[in-house]
């Protein structure tokens, strides 16, 4: 069956249907109609999953997709117009373009934490570059796959667009066909497999990983304002976020009391149990239970094995050498370390894998300077977490461990086209100088002209 579908997307893409602009532009309406039409069940699939609030599930999820729908389709038709470039002098009476051209037929496999979003968002980039494509939603958000498989198989047909459902041995069977571009979204460890089968069929890779994302609060902060920031951007969707900061390094002149501060934060954002989100599944919870032991925990609530819920916590007096700060959490538990310079922490972060995100929270213009120039990430934010995310005319994507390529806005446009260049040169005028023989004037001639 997979090989079936896929050979079919392959015949359907030789048809040149998808790439005209009116129809690029009717799927991508008729994808933002469907996901109207499918906001209730959507809404309930991901409070089943992952305890979704209504609120946390319209805007990182559902209506993030909409407005990237918006985006393109108000753009696209600028986007697809071949952009003419400058030309060197010495290429007389010629023009250059470059114009963008669907790469085929592409593969998106999806996370858990985002099932919706994570999946939907970069099939948007897909559909305005002109590909059909294979969607393989997460198995771990089980209701919400049922319902991306509805919302698409059900409405597109398969050989443009199809959703298959099952767990591993499903995406190990993808990843070993031959497709145009695979798009990846989650764990480092499986993104290295993925990048391995896809190697030998030289496909070309997006892989949207993680990483320890570091958090950086400076003395001059302001404290009320980065708990506020640091407890929303850490335990929205539990912890579940590839960019939530994992850890905190504070300044030990206000370390103690920002500890306080994200503590009296905590409480009022999460009054009571009930406002918490849930851990996909039993073996995370039980993951994340275990990084718990024996450390300095501060939290409001119990764990609750039964519901999954794992209250936002602080973890203090924890070091490189705990297991907590050997992976990435994916969950909400926050550590926090203190430190004494800037200097000290860039130090440290240099020998560090190079992760998804960095935030900084600071009021010193020299130090914004300093750790932005210095450390390598993929995207961030000063006095800010998450939010850069939301922002479609910058590029998001890791580098290294935590990812390779990037997306939104035009960037997912850019990603799943190729940008192909070509000269147009007029035959009315013809110089002899490049052809041979080759004399010595003309070699005179070119060595003046190429320096």
């Amino acid at each position: 069956m997979i090989e079936n579908i896929f050979q079919a997307q392959k015949t359907f893409f030789l048809t040149q249907q998808t790439k005209s602009y009116p129809f690029r532009y009717l799927q991508l309406k008729k994808l933002y109609q469907l996901i109207k039409d499918y906001e209730s069940d959507l809404l309930y699939a991901l409070k089943q999953d992952l305890n979704k609030t209504t609120f946390e599930a319209y805007s990182t999820e559902i209506g993030f997709c909409l407005r990237s729908l918006s985006d393109h389709m108000k753009h696209l038709k600028k986007w697809m117009k071949p952009k003419r470039v400058k030309t060197p002098w010495y290429l007389l009476q010629t023009s250059s373009y470059i114009i963008h051209e669907p790469k085929g037929t592409v593969l998106i496999i999806g996370p858990y934490n985002y099932p919706f979003q994570l999946v939907i968002e970069p099939l948007i980039g897909a559909i305005a570059a002109g590909n059909t494509a294979i969607i393989k939603a997460s198995e771990f958000a089980t209701q919400t796959e049922k319902v991306i498989a509805s919302m698409i198989n059900d409405h597109f047909d398969a050989s443009y667009i199809h959703v298959l459902s099952g767990g591993i041995e499903v995406a190990s069977s993808l990843v070993k066909l031959p497709f145009d571009h695979i798009f990846f979204t989650g764990s480092t460890r499986v993104g290295k497999i993925v990048y391995e089968s896809a190697s030998k069929n030289l496909v070309p890779v997006t892989l949207e990983l993680g990483g320890k994302s570091p958090c950086i609060v400076d003395a001059s902060a302001n404290l009320k304002v980065a708990a506020k920031r640091i407890i929303f951007g850490k335990f929205t969707n539990a912890g579940q976020t590839c960019i939530a900061p994992d850890y905190l390094y504070v300044h030990t002149s206000i370390y103690h009391q920002f500890v306080e501060e994200l503590m009296d934060v905590i409480k009022k954002m999460y009054p009571t149990s009930t406002n918490l989100g849930s851990i996909i599944n039993d073996h995370h919870y039980q993951r994340l239970i275990n990084l718990m032991k024996n450390k300095n925990v501060r939290s409001f609530y119990e764990p609750n094995p039964t519901k999954r819920y794992i209250a936002p916590s602080l973890v203090l007096d924890v070091s490189w050498d705990d297991t907590i700060m050997q992976e990435e959490i994916f969950g909400p538990l926050l550590p926090i370390l203190p430190f004494d310079s800037i200097d000290e922490v860039i130090s440290i972060l240099k020998t560090k894998d190079k992760p998804l995100a960095l935030y900084l929270f600071s009021k010193n213009k020299e130090i914004h300077q300093k750790v932005w120039t210095e450390v390598s990430f993929g995207g961030g934010a000063i006095n800010d977490t998450l939010m850069h995310i939301s922002n479609p005319n910058i590029p998001f994507g890791g580098i290294g461990p935590s990812g390779i390529g990037h997306y939104h806005g035009k960037h997912s446009f850019d990603l799943f086209s190729h940008q192909k260049g070509y000269i147009k040169r007029h035959t009315w005028f013809d110089p002899n100088m490049v052809y041979p023989p080759h004399t010595d004037s003309k070699e005179k001639l070119i060595r003046r002209i190429l320096k």
